[in-house]
């Protein structure tokens, strides 16, 4: 009996064992799902890139000459799309290339090599694709110039240059970019901080990123430096009042600093952009792109910047090396941006910020419960999809939850320092869901934690037990709008006019919809809700404006849907606006004529949203 009884246990260790590599076994890595590059065989190391910009003509003229390492194969696969290529120079003489249609996400550019070449330079254009956005000059502030900016996130760096476009691959770069004369540009790099009269500049990327952090923008920008490390890039005319709003940059990387280590990157910069950016901001190394939208006036929205500055040490130092393991960027990213703010502000402010989110996360885990379920897991299967499937609030907010979750399970004191030791050990390096997992069993004290981390990354949905607790901040808001419902031609006992940008946005979201217009009415006589200047705060009011037919706000949604380029904003207006025949009609002739200030990713989603 007692044998027997062994031979049990051993059978069933060996089938726990088993469950948990068949678990990694259903979820491929898929470092090369998204590339028709052949890194593993021939593997870019460096990009020496020489640009010209012609803002007549809409195009980028460069040469790319790569520094690659031959692993004993007989020729170099490159990304591209959208690009012109005109020749192909290898070891100093002109080569023969063939560029060879593969689907919708690009093309590769294949260049026979040498076992003993090492470089190879191409000369091409650039311009149409999807990474480039062209803006005129009355699309921007100050009206003067016209404006480019880059956005190369997911796969889209394979529009700007030919490259090995998979986050698997690092490489580092010098560039050399020519601008007309009175424009600055800076990328992802060592930056200037003044315009020059010859319009060129210089940039060094001397340590390793991957393809999708490469960065350009190119306009009428001018630098004002907060402290002797970080600074703001914009135009001139909203110059002082972004450094005013960024200014407590400095207090961000110290707080960030105790939790992830010394800052890797030299500076920290942002640049905050026209207003069609069609994200809130993107990590670009060194300098963060940023949409005009957070600058608020009163510093409400700038831990938007707290989370592009985690991403220096989650995303940037260290990067999931495929596409469907995102959480590891931006859940990691998302835990860290809410210490940062907690350090900043306190632990009441920072609930809210975990409550908002965790309402954005139902609200996804509800869209996607009738086809997408299974991508509400944390390790999702992309193969054969384009990566822009997987952004959502599941890898940022589940993510974030989960690690939540773990620092309360195991204590913020261990936790702290497994993960400081995690962004050391892991450095420059391609990260997977796989390592992870073997990192957190190796290093936290799991054998009795109460916390099932298959559930968490393999499983969709949201495990029973989290680490969700109610802000006290909101049961306020709660017990006031109660109030207010009950009589609802009483907006001033709201009491609201010193409430966050966090409580307005949870007071908004939890009102019934639709609500009679006279009851909006007088919301809207008391605190001015109608063309406020906060962005956040704007959405959601011409949510209900629509929901509840207040036309009254009409023009001004109208005009926020014309001057404003951010998705996150966009598509939840034009989904309410299409839910009445009316409504899509409105919505129809609205996107016919903000689209061209759009960026080209966001007009693309509105026009299948009103289709």
């Amino acid at each position: 009996m007692k044998n027997l009884f062994l031979f049990l246990i051993v059978l069933i260790t060996i089938a726990s064992c088993d469950s948990i590599d068949s678990t990694y076994n259903t979820f491929p890595e898929g470092e090369k799902d998204h590339t028709n590059s052949n890194f593993d065989k021939a593997k870019t190391k460096h990009l020496d890139w020489n640009a010209e910009i012609n803002f007549d003509e809409k195009k980028i003229n460069a040469t790319a000459k790569w520094t690659f390492e031959n692993k004993g194969t007989d020729e170099l696969i490159l990304d591209i799309k959208d690009i012109e290529v005109s020749k192909v120079v290898l070891a100093d003489k002109e080569v023969e290339f063939e560029i060879r249609a593969v689907d919708s996400m690009g093309d590769a550019l294949i260049i026979p090599i040498g076992k003993n070449d090492s470089t190879v330079e191409i000369t091409y254009s650039a311009g149409g694709g999807v990474a480039i956005q062209w803006l005129a000059k009355e699309q921007t502030a100050g009206k003067k110039m016209p404006y480019l900016f880059t956005q190369c996130e997911s796969i889209y760096a394979r529009t700007l240059v030919p490259c090995q476009d998979a986050p698997a691959n690092r490489i580092t770069y010098n560039a050399t970019v020519k601008v007309p004369t009175g424009m600055m540009a800076v990328m992802s790099a060592k930056n200037p901080k003044q315009k020059n009269a010859e319009g060129i500049y210089k940039f060094e990327m001397e340590l390793p990123i991957v393809t999708y952090m490469i960065a350009l923008a190119a306009g009428d920008i001018e630098y004002k430096a907060i402290d002797a490390r970080s600074g703001v890039y914009t135009e001139p005319s909203m110059l002082a009042k972004c450094a005013r709003e960024l200014e407590d940059i400095p207090s961000m990387i110290a707080a960030a600093e105790k939790l992830g280590g010394p800052y890797p990157w030299g500076n920290y910069d942002v640049l905050v952009c026209p207003p069609s950016f069609p994200i809130g901001g993107m990590e670009n190394p060194r300098l963060t792109f940023a949409t005009p939208t957070i600058i608020a006036g009163d510093k409400s929205l700038v831990s938007l910047i707290a989370h592009e500055l985690a991403h220096s040490w989650s995303g940037n130092l260290v990067t999931n090396s495929n596409w469907n393991d995102l959480w590891l960027n931006e859940g990691f990213t998302s835990y860290f941006e809410k210490r940062i703010m907690e350090e900043i502000t306190d632990k009441d402010y920072t609930e809210m910020l975990w409550e908002i989110a965790y309402q954005d996360l139902q609200a996804d885990l509800k869209d996607f419960k009738e086809n997408k379920w299974n991508d509400t897991r944390l390790k999702v299967d992309l193969k054969n999809r384009h990566p822009e499937e997987c952004f959502s609030a599941i890898p940022y907010d589940k993510g974030a939850l989960f690690l939540r979750t773990l620092e309360e399970t195991v204590g913020r004191e261990k936790f702290d320092i497994w993960l400081s030791k995690y962004f050391a050990a892991h450095k420059f390096t391609p990260m997977n869901t796989g390592m992870a997992v073997k990192y957190m069993e190796e290093n936290l004290d799991l054998q009795n934690a109460d916390i099932d981390i298959q559930e968490w990354i393999f499983k969709p949905g949201l495990p029973e037990k989290t680490a969700y607790v109610f802000p006290k901040r909101f049961k306020k808001i709660d017990d006031a709008t109660k109030t207010f419902l009950a009589n609802p031609r009483n907006a001033e006992s709201l009491n609201a006019r010193s409430w966050s940008t966090h409580e307005w946005l949870y007071f908004l979201r939890k009102l019934p919809k639709p609500m009679e217009t006279k009851t909006l009415r007088t919301l809207d006589a008391s605190y001015a809700l109608t063309g406020i200047g906060n962005s956040e705060i704007a959405d959601e009011w011409y949510l209900q404006a629509i929901a509840s037919k207040y036309e009254r706000a009409y023009p001004a949604m109208e005009k926020f849907l014309k001057s404003v380029g951010r998705k996150k904003f966009l598509e939840p207006l034009y989904k309410e606006l299409v839910k009445t025949e009316d409504g899509k009609k409105l919505a129809i002739r609205i996107l016919d004529e903000a689209a061209p200030n759009y960026h080209p990713l966001a007009a693309r989603k509105m026009r299948t949203i009103v289709k």
